[in-house]
């Protein structure tokens, strides 16, 4: 594939590159010789030597002049073709800036997946050289052996060949000029893709004459028909199911007259037409003529003007279920109608399955899949794919932000108030959503945000004309006819206490379950808090049973919790294990409680209410991998379970028809932590969840229980009115200086010894205040140092602190930060 790189690149002797490595030089750059039979250009990915070691680099440009008195050569290509635009490498050099990270781990995710597994030197005898009168006898012997080799032989196969003195030979003849020398990157292979397959487990003629008896199983029996089909193709498991039901190809198979086994996955089948768009209504339309003139605008001015004033960025606030999802189908139909692409961001795995089932019916053929859940011979392969422009759409959580889609024309983020889009563990911490317009800006592409409840910051830059606005304000069927919004009570739990009703349960909420069971909808309860119990403590001594790497207690997990079959005490912060005890680890008294509630109870509390109801279960110890959540949600849909408890993951984009009642078993969780965007995060996450009920032609209803029902955010998620949360929320930030009226960078720093990290942590802010006086800056605070929450996780003790300023670099560019702090720029967790 071509990119925009130097047009004569064999004039230009150096290379600067960018490296895989930690320096102490200015954006990790060195210059080195460009080898003129390599044929470097920019955004070329390659081996160069650096120091003993052989490490990855990147050509960022070429150029003629030396600015060091010595320069190696660039050893080898890892790939022919350059895998970088220039559009690209400035988006690189943009998320390194901004998010102060390394050069190379900007440019990382936006590589090939699995390029940085081990590499194979290979050689080839170059057949025009020349052999040198004096050369060592190794040499000429690995050069006669090479002259009968038609392909590049590996070092390793060489050595292993002919002897440990083939290294040796390999650089004498590397010396001489006669051998071409590069590195086999490592691929993954694309494996056989197996598929479930049902066939007949009799004859035709026998399958008929039990499908005849069937009268009783009318599903059944037609599965068997179709079975006997002469010369049928292989029947699909999941379109068996889909087609006749999950029991009848159970109860088919137990009988057995049908059969289950695994098979090669079959040829992909050609294009079809997809499914027809729906008919927008009035606010859709005018929303995409909003986004589709901007795509018109960009496509016109083409590749010659992509600067800052180019990009459109438009928030679509629309309210839950008003049709986002339609809008953002018929614009990238648009995108694809003028010969665009587009990426579409989701922010959870678990949303994936529902998200991509949606716009393959749209778009049949053309939909690209790109997160972590893949296999890496799965998402090697579906890399590629998309970089050779064989899909039009590509869909996946924020790293699919940097997918390799060329000529793109529409950035969709959907629900972009999640917190999930910001990279918080590895180097760069970046946010899809700044990234994506960022991307947008230089690709000249149109980027939509999407969000029933937006980011504050988002809203902020919207109100000041910083981007488009869109609101579709009122709520749809998926047949397009306008429907209510789900009636929301709110139960003050402290009552309910003093009524003497110690469940879990209001009385309104048990009222609820019972009336929507019997009416035969299904209901979801929500609790953001995962395992059994949350605290496993000792009756006698009072001791609490807590994690020794992390400041932080156990939860409890159940026996059937993903814990191998036994019940465990699991860190939530690092994942460590252990058993239940019989007697306290202090005073040996077996008087053991298990305080707090967890999904796991609540499933247990919910059995004892309603004896015989189907309950399923979704957070994250139940669903490991993309395929669990969506069985899953398969389960649900196909009406196998009658209610579903779970965790935020069912908050997010679920549009189930047959669920007309959220209960919200406790609403205040997260609503106190000492970070300024608890109430902004327990309001959108409230609202989110409440927007899953009355989905379908039945009015839905929602039950939020609550210890603080006069909490602002909790008032205004019971009206579900964005506005008016906005309009408390900002003037709160404006008065305690927090974002998005100024920014913030978070310095965190860990040490084993605690002492050493709250030394570190002093000396600092010590540093970053006589800077800040030194320099008269004014509007610029250092708030902290303090220990984080918790304040040890995984042994490292934690201490942070917050630079708060219109532009925290103007202080940060003028102090050296060391090794062992961590940089976080614009953080969404503060604590």
């Amino acid at each position: 594939m071509a990119t925009d790189n130097d047009p004569s690149p064999a004039m230009l002797p150096y290379a600067e590159i960018v490296v895989d490595a930690r320096t102490t030089v200015p954006g990790d750059v060195f210059t080195y010789d460009a080898p003129p039979h390599l044929g470097l250009r920019t955004g070329h990915l390659v081996r160069v030597p650096f120091g003993s070691r052989s490490v990855h680099g990147l050509v960022l440009r070429l150029t003629g002049e030396r600015r060091v008195d010595y320069t190696k050569p660039v050893r080898a290509l890892v790939h022919p073709e350059p895998l970088l635009t220039s559009a690209q490498l400035a988006l690189a050099e943009w998320v390194a800036h901004h998010y102060m990270a390394p050069a190379f781990d900007a440019i990382a995710p936006m590589l090939p997946p699995g390029f940085r597994g081990r590499a194979r030197p290979v050689v080839r005898l170059r057949p025009e050289a020349a052999e040198p009168e004096r050369l060592p006898a190794g040499a000429r012997r690995l050069a006669s052996y090479l002259r009968g080799q038609a392909k590049p032989v590996a070092v390793a196969t060489l050595s292993h060949r002919l002897g440990p003195w083939v290294p040796n030979a390999v650089r004498a003849l590397a010396s001489a000029g006669m051998l071409d020398e590069r590195t086999e990157e490592p691929a993954p292979r694309p494996a056989r893709r197996d598929v479930l397959v049902v066939r007949a487990g009799a004859e035709p003629s026998a399958m008929l004459a039990f499908a005849a008896k069937l009268v009783r199983a009318p599903k059944q029996a037609a599965l068997a028909r179709r079975l006997a089909e002469p010369g049928a193709a292989p029947y699909l498991a999941s379109e068996a199911r889909r087609d006749h039901g999950p029991s009848a190809v159970s109860g088919l198979a137990a009988k057995g007259m049908a059969v289950l086994e695994s098979a090669a996955a079959p040829a992909e089948r050609p294009l079809a037409a997809g499914e027809t768009p729906l008919l927008p209504t009035r606010e859709q339309a005018d929303a995409l003529g909003a986004i589709n003139a901007a795509q018109d605008a960009l496509s016109a001015q083409g590749a010659q003007d992509t600067g800052p004033s180019a990009p459109r960025a438009f928030l679509l606030e629309g309210v839950t279920g008003s049709g986002k999802t339609e809008v953002y189908l018929q614009a990238l139909a648009h995108c694809l109608g003028l010969g665009k692409r587009a990426i579409v961001l989701v922010p959870e795995l678990s949303l994936t399955p529902q998200t991509v089932a949606r716009f393959e019916a749209r778009f049949p053929g053309r939909v690209g899949v790109l997160h972590s859940g893949l296999t890496p011979a799965q998402h090697w392969e579906e890399w590629w794919r998309v970089r050779n422009g064989e899909r039009g759409v590509v869909i996946g959580p924020r790293s699919a932000v940097f997918a390799p889609q060329p000529d793109l024309g529409l950035i969709v983020v959907d629900e972009e108030h999640e917190w999930t889009y910001k990279q918080t563990e590895l180097s760069p911490r970046y946010h899809a959503r700044d990234v994506a317009r960022k991307r947008a800006e230089l690709s000249g592409a149109v980027v939509v945000l999407g969000s029933a409840t937006p980011d504050l910051g988002t809203a902020y830059q919207a109100e000041r004309g910083a981007i488009g606005r869109l609101h579709l304000r009122q709520r749809i069927e998926r047949s397009g006819a306008p429907t209510a919004l789900a009636d929301v009570d709110v139960v003050d739990m402290r009552e309910e206490l003093s009524a003497g009703n110690r469940s879990v349960f209001s009385r309104a909420l048990q009222d609820a379950l019972r009336e929507t069971l019997a009416e035969g909808a299904q209901a979801m309860l929500f609790l953001n808090r995962r395992g059994a119990a949350s605290v496993v403590e000792c009756r006698a001594c009072g001791h609490v049973m807590r994690c020794l790497r992390c400041s932080t207690a156990f939860t409890h997990h159940a026996a059937a919790d993903g814990t191998g079959g036994r019940e465990q005490l699991v860190c939530h912060h690092c994942n460590r294990r252990r058993g239940v005890p019989r007697v306290c680890p202090r005073c040996r008294s077996d008087r053991i409680r298990f305080l707090g509630l967890g999904t796991q109870r609540l499933v247990e509390q919910v059995e004892a209410l309603l004896p015989g109801v189907r309950v399923l279960r979704w957070d994250r110890d139940a669903a490991t991998s993309v395929a669990a959540h969506a069985e899953l949600l398969r389960r649900f849909t196909e009406r196998e379970a009658d209610i579903l408890v779970g965790t935020q993951m069912i908050a997010k984009g679920l549009d189930i028809p047959s669920v007309a009642l959220v209960g919200i078993v406790l609403a205040d969780i997260g609503l106190h932590t000492p970070d300024f965007r608890a109430p902004e995060r327990t309001f959108q996450l409230l609202t989110q969840v409440s927007g899953r009920a009355g989905r379908g032609p039945a009015p839905g209803r929602v039950v939020i229980q609550t210890y603080v029902p006069d909490h602002y955010a909790i008032e205004a998620a019971a009206a579900q009115d964005y506005a008016r949360f906005y309009s408390q929320e900002i003037e709160y930030r404006r008065a305690q200086a927090n974002p998005p009226l100024t920014r913030l960078v978070r310095l965190l720093f860990g040490h084993t010894n605690r002492d050493a990290a709250r030394h570190e942590a002093a000396r600092m802010a010590n540093v970053l205040g006589h800077v800040i006086r030194e320099w008269d800056m004014g509007g610029v605070d250092i708030v902290g140092p303090a220990p984080t929450y918790p304040p040890r996780v995984r042994n490292a003790w934690r201490w942070h602190l917050l630079v708060r300023a219109p532009d925290p670099r103007l202080l940060l560019d003028k102090v050296s930060v060391p090794p062992g702090w961590t940089i976080d720029v614009d953080p969404v967790d503060v604590f």
